[in-house]
């Protein structure tokens, strides 16, 4: 009686397995994948569809399923579409941060319930961050920075109720922000974006850095200007401001009067007792504090004084302050260099920015306006945009981009007190690409073009690590200086001139950059070389005598399974810093090879993408392996 009911359920049984909304599996991960791959790849993923996605580049599994991606840095272009991503419903972190993605981030990445760590920084993403984001209640961390995301920041994020960290820096945002209650938050930033209106109370424990080139008001900047009720006016309230108002005017009037009579006198004694000083010396100092920044130099307070010019802005419609805001901005020094003096002005505003004041200019205005619009064109992610200028015949005034966690100099050889953490590798790697990329920008300009002066101090670094670029083509607008020690360290061996650099010096001084990066030592330190301080000698060196522990910095020893790829970029450094100019790659080249050591240190990182920063005591351990991966290099 039974056999008729278990042969209709034996043929009918995989028809329902057949059917969509079965239980995904490995298969149907697969299937999604090499779908993104397709979609985005642009053949930069090498994806073997006949092999298991969990032997691929940057693909994780756990327990059958596709669990992570990661894919910094890949060159992955164009829009993510639907029935990739979101198919991934066991998906716990994806990465996919420095590539070239855009259009709106995928509506059926609902579908990923799992989603715990998200970093999609360093995009073109667009649109309005989806509603449907905010369903996925088990986020710690979300980074969708600098990208190009618009609309206004929802209150939808209250939902995840695990986010540590959440950056939105350096989008299209608008409007006020929502009264978040986010109680595990830690990290939180949305500098640089449209914003308006006052902090909510619970971001007011936040950093001023996390609200940086906004219209926001309020703590922790400064107090928002207070806003007429008219509604709660009355009549006879209203009569009165009126007539004080007429009164008021009445009296500026008459004042007005009696100081014109008086002008000529006055005018006539201050000429007679004001010294001769040019706009430079006006930056009077209103005081200073014995808190030392980032290259350890006093905090200065700074007013920055009248000039009598306007500012030039670079590009058309980006203009959100005034030379009178920069009149009325206090400051602080942040470094001396060759160039010049950089300050961090505060706008009373909020907004934050860099000014550098030349020194040592010697170029003719009209000259010296072309070149600086030719800086202001270079337009790249790993560039300090430069946004406005300011000239006239004793003062020169660069405005850039505030790039908040200071130079990669300060972070490398700063204050290695209690809680000093090193940066890890694959924040190190990813430095070395960003700079390098930005570096290949600027030559991409043009065969004479370069940037003249590369070195650890400027090399910046923005809130989730992103490498920038700074000072690019000042090295052409002042006049040539005796060059400090720490310079000197950074420049290629044939070059006389600093006004005359050319790319392949820039190779060179990027060649020290690299060993300055692995090895944690300052290009400027005694190496016990008679004929003076030279990295690249000193690495090569204790490269021939095998004691490759000797080399890198002890931050990095810790990272046994990217033992090789560090050895890489070790040889690559030295190849850079090589001491004919015709030995050296070209920055494409450059960039080419630490993508590829980018590409297989994902590989064999696999699970250990958030890797321990404690230092380790046994480096020694690791010697012999070094020695021997540096030899077949």
């Amino acid at each position: 009686m039974d056999s008729p009911a278990f042969l209709l359920v034996f043929f009918l049984l995989p028809m329902f397995l057949c059917f969509p909304g079965g239980a995904p599996d490995l298969e149907a991960d697969r299937a999604a994948l090499l779908a993104f791959q397709a979609a985005v790849g642009r053949g930069e993923l090498s994806w073997d569809a006949s092999t298991t996605p969990c032997s691929w580049v940057g693909v994780k599994c756990d327990g059958g399923r596709v669990t992570g991606i990661r894919l910094p840095a890949t060159r992955l272009v164009g829009q993510i579409p639907a029935g990739t991503l979101g198919n991934l419903t066991a998906l716990q972190v994806v990465s996919l941060r420095l590539n070239a993605l855009s259009g709106p981030l995928p509506p059926d990445l609902v579908g990923c319930k799992e989603l715990r760590i998200v970093f999609l920084q360093g995009n073109r993403f667009s649109g309005e961050i989806p509603a449907g984001l905010f369903s996925l209640d088990k986020l710690v961390l979300l980074n969708l920075a600098i990208n190009s995301f618009t609309g206004g920041i929802s209150p939808g994020f209250n939902n995840l109720t695990h986010l540590e960290t959440l950056y939105l820096e350096r989008n299209q945002l608008s409007g006020e922000i929502p009264d978040l209650d986010l109680p595990k938050l830690v990290q939180f930033n949305v500098s640089f974006n449209p914003l308006n209106g006052s902090i909510p109370a619970g971001l007011r424990r936040m950093s001023s850095d996390a609200f940086l080139g906004t219209g926001l008001c309020g703590v922790p900047l400064g107090a928002c200007s207070p806003t007429r009720e008219k509604s709660k006016l009355s009549g006879g309230a209203i009569a009165g401001i009126a007539i004080g108002a007429v009164v008021g005017f009445l009296i500026v009037a008459f004042l007005l009067v009696i100081l014109c009579r008086r002008g000529g006198g006055s005018k006539r004694a201050a000429k007679a007792e004001a010294p001769r000083k040019s706009a430079a010396s006006e930056m009077a100092l209103r005081g200073s504090g014995a808190v030392g920044n980032e290259n350890g130099l006093p905090a200065e307070a700074v007013y920055l004084s009248r000039y009598g010019k306007s500012l030039v802005y670079l590009k058309p419609g980006e203009k959100v302050y005034d030379l009178e805001d920069l009149l009325r901005a206090s400051a602080e020094v942040l470094g001396k260099g060759t160039t010049g003096t950089t300050y961090k002005a505060m706008l009373e505003t909020g907004m934050v920015v860099a000014v550098k004041r030349l020194k040592d200019f010697n170029l003719p205005e009209e000259e010296f306006r072309e070149k600086v619009k030719a800086i202001g064109a270079m337009d790249h992610q790993n560039l300090v945009p430069l946004h406005a200028f300011y000239c006239s015949k004793d003062e020169k005034l660069l405005v850039y981009d505030y790039i908040p966690m200071g130079s990669l100099s300060s972070i490398l050889h700063g204050n290695r007190g209690a809680g000093w953490t090193p940066l890890d590798w694959e924040t190190r790697s990813s430095i070395a690409l960003d700079a390098a990329r930005g570096i290949e920008y600027i030559h991409s300009m043009g065969p004479g073009v370069s940037h003249g002066n590369i070195k650890s101090s400027n090399i910046l670094l923005g809130n989730s690590f992103e490498a920038h670029v700074s000072d690019h083509g000042l090295a052409n607008l002042v006049s040539p200086s005796d060059t400090p020690s720490h310079a000197a360290c950074y420049r290629a061996p044939e070059v006389t001139d600093a006004r005359k650099v050319s790319q392949k010096a820039d190779v060179y001084s990027f060649g020290v950059l690299l060993l300055e990066l692995l090895t944690g030592k300052p290009p400027m330190q005694a190496f016990n070389d008679e004929e003076g301080p030279d990295l690249p000698r000193w690495v090569q060196s204790v490269v021939r005598e095998e004691w490759i522990s000797e080399v890198f910095d002890l931050g990095l020893l810790r990272y046994q399974n990217v033992e090789e790829e560090m050895v890489q970029l070790l040889q690559l450094g030295i190849d850079c810093a090589a001491q004919y100019l015709d030995k050296r790659p070209s920055m494409s080249e450059v960039v080419i090879q630490i993508e590829e050591i980018c590409r297989s240190s994902l590989a064999s990182v696999g699970r250990n993408h958030q890797q321990d920063h404690h230092a380790i005591d046994d480096a020694d351990d690791h010697s012999s392996k070094l020695t021997d991966s540096i030899k077949e290099s």
